[in-house]
């Protein structure tokens, strides 16, 4: 009888011993090869700016109340309290100690798409590199390029400040396999070339469904819930629904909405307001077809 149930005992040890490895290797932090980005061809050091405005990298990499040209040294550093902890973006500028100065294109993207850095670990998600994962190889090259071009910074960030079990970086390959993937976030029939121009935009660089959209309890985003709103994943207050359905900006035209990241005027000639301040901010840096391109989007979704 005991030598039956030590046996049962084994079996079992063996089976969880098993079932961990099979987990840690699926799960592992898997960065983009170099090969692939080898023909790639030259930058385009201007593309890459406007993916850079597209993208708001300032708005959490430049130094608090950066204005003018001090919102182009990504020094990092700047608190973002979440329910999970607070996070330190870190320092992005072309510094070779303190910034990614020594980092190949590759280990760009593999942050960029694949929440990967350069030594080969997970990446937390504060980073929205489940939203950069929709991002073309062409564009995360040329932000790469324009970003070699920016001023230097030797400001180290803290390390996040997270609370078990947030702070055991192999559990991210988990939230990984759940949540990261490259798919369009919403299937809209028939859309013009300027709706999946915005799509584009919007589900990729841009990220504005990580604010827009309500996560679940392990910070997924609720998708079926797309730019719906949400508390705000900062934990202070809410984040507006963005869809055609909203009583915020539902009545608006396409043409409403292109002013108001152009300009920061509502339609009733309110301001923007709060942390979309720095989004609308960022906007303003792209083209009128790019902002024509979120706002014919944005009134292609369904509506909640």
């Amino acid at each position: 009888m005991a030598s039956a149930l030590t046996k049962s005992l084994l079996s079992l040890i063996g089976i969880g011993i098993v079932g961990a490895g099979a987990f840690f290797w699926i799960t592992r932090p898997q960065p983009l090869p170099e090969s692939e980005f080898a023909n790639l061809g030259a930058a385009d050091v201007k593309n890459g700016e406007t993916i850079f405005w597209a993208g708001g990298c300032e708005s959490c990499h430049a130094a608090k109340g950066a204005e003018g040209d001090a919102k182009l040294v990504l020094s990092g550093g700047v608190p973002l309290p979440t329910p999970f902890g607070t996070f330190y973006p870190p320092n992005i500028s072309p510094d070779e100690k303190a910034g990614i100065g020594k980092w190949t294109l590759a280990q760009f993207a593999s942050a960029m798409k694949r929440g990967v850095d350069e030594e080969g670990r997970h990446l937390y998600p504060s980073f929205p590199y489940a939203s950069y994962s929709r991002m073309s190889d062409a564009d995360v090259r040329d932000l790469f390029a324009y970003m070699k071009t920016l001023p230097k910074s030797d400001n180290v960030a803290p390390e996040h400040d997270l609370a078990f079990p947030f702070n055991l970086r192999f559990t991210l390959g988990g939230w990984k396999l759940l949540y990261l993937n490259d798919q369009p976030r919403v299937e809209i029939a028939n859309a013009s070339a300027e709706v999946k121009r915005g799509q584009y935009l919007v589900e990729g660089p841009g990220h504005c469904g990580e604010c827009h959209t309500p996560r679940d309890i392990l910070g997924g985003l609720k998708t079926s819930q797309w730019l719906a709103g949400g508390p705000n994943p900062e934990g202070k207050g809410t984040i507006p629904d963005i869809t055609p359905g909203s009583k915020e900006i539902g009545t608006w035209s396409g043409a409403d909405i292109a002013n108001y990241l152009e300009t920061g005027f509502t339609p009733d000639f309110d301001s923007v307001g709060g942390s979309m301040v720095a989004v609308q901010q960022n906007m303003a840096h792209l083209t009128k077809e790019d902002r024509a391109a979120i706002a014919a989007y944005l009134k292609a979704i369904p509506a909640k």
